[in-house]
């Protein structure tokens, strides 16, 4: 049997782990068009197109492609409706989002909003649920993303964020991120009453949370968690299972 490349952890977050692409990643071309036609193609072609009733196909591969292009960020839905033609309304993409969601593809984040209700926010955070889809619909080479110290920094937070959605499938774990003005906290752990907030960090340098402060003065959550740089590394985060993140004894 043929040996499967061992990736470290960077290329992990470029190339998004897929089993089947991992043989490929030294050859950038090949790697791209596997995902593309044997990944994204199929998973559209057939799990979503051929699966359920979808009135607009081309919207939705755009709104794919729009969403990948903006995974690690809050982006209003109307924004999306400005950038996306014939798009309809809010709720045909609302609608499209759960299908790549289901498709295992991209899905949006909604905002934390403590006790109430939980409601899908009029600014959704984009999340692809493996960071190689963010990657391949990008102009970046593996070498130009890590010199692009933002598109890094998206990446890296991105590749948390489809750890936590995947790994909380089938979990009595929700995931959000909190946004109030330009206070935010990445992501949001809720697990009956426990709350874990995190905060993604990349650069080398240590600097202030913010939003991890506001966070606590509002909502008092039982654990807060910083990821890479001063924290907790991300290797150690993105290989450990969730639970490990989540307090049900009480604040600590």
């Amino acid at each position: 049997m043929k040996k499967i490349f061992n990736w470290n952890l960077d290329q992990y977050v470029y190339f998004g782990g897929y089993p089947g692409a991992s043989a490929l990643i030294h050859d950038p071309e090949r790697w791209r068009r596997y995902i593309i036609d044997s990944l994204i193609e199929t998973t559209i072609s057939r799990d979503i197109l051929l699966m359920t009733r979808v009135d607009k196909p081309a919207l939705l591969r755009r709104l794919f492609q729009l969403g990948c292009s903006y995974s690690g960020q809050v982006i209003s839905y109307q924004k999306m409706l400005g950038q996306l033609q014939d798009a309809g309304n809010t709720t045909t993409l609302a609608h499209y989002l759960d299908l790549l969601g289901g498709a295992g593809l991209l899905t949006d984040i909604p905002r934390y909003a403590g006790q109430e209700v939980r409601q899908r926010a009029s600014s959704p955070k984009m999340q692809v649920l493996n960071t190689g889809l963010m990657t391949v619909t990008s102009q970046y080479s593996f070498d130009q993303a890590q010199q692009n110290r933002d598109y890094w920094g998206r990446l890296v937070e991105s590749s948390v964020g489809a750890y936590l959605l995947n790994n909380s499938m089938g979990k009595e774990i929700d995931v959000f991120y909190w946004l109030d003005r330009n206070k935010e906290v990445d992501f949001v752990l809720r697990s009956g009453t426990s709350i874990t907030a995190i905060e993604v960090k990349s650069g080398g340098k240590k600097s202030a949370l913010p939003g991890m402060a506001a966070f606590d003065k509002a909502f008092s959550p039982n654990r807060k968690l910083l990821v890479g740089t001063q924290g907790i590394t991300l290797e150690e985060f993105i290989s450990s299972p969730i639970e490990n993140w989540i307090d049900h004894k009480g604040k600590s």
